[in-house]
């Protein structure tokens, strides 16, 4: 079966680099599904979980927003933070959920709310993404 090569990279660096049979994220203009030969794309996206299928088998990572670049033969995603499922750590995850729907309930003019709530998004998705492996 044909593949396509992938790379996750974060400023941290690399996080997942591998030969798939099929790349689906979430983008902002809507759910795509990268296969081989596909043609050459740039997309933001959104905070979710990327699915990497190969060999029957689908890989799950978090990512946090950042860009996708498509070319026929290789996927790239750019993204802020990105963790693979066996990677996060589910306690710190719960602890920023947590810290995050308490500044979100607080009613203090002080609290940036739409940080609170990128913050409260991210630590779902990792919550979800952790349970998926």
């Amino acid at each position: 079966m044909k593949t396509i090569h992938v790379s996750v990279v974060t400023p941290d660096g690399p996080v997942y680099e591998d030969d798939v049979e099929m790349v689906s994220v979430k983008a902002k203009s809507g759910e795509l599904g990268i296969l081989p030969g596909h043609i050459p794309l740039v997309a933001p996206l959104e905070i979710s979980a990327a699915r990497l299928k190969k060999g029957g088998k689908t890989q799950y990572i978090a990512v946090s927003g950042g860009f996708l670049e498509v070319r026929p033969d290789n996927v790239t995603i750019l993204a802020q933070a990105a963790e693979r499922a066996e990677d996060i750590d589910v306690l710190r995850a719960k602890a920023a959920k947590e810290r995050a729907e308490r500044r979100l309930q607080s009613q203090q003019d002080d609290i940036d709310f739409n940080r609170a709530e990128l913050a409260l998004k991210r630590a779902l998705n990792r919550l979800s993404v952790a349970e998926m492996k």
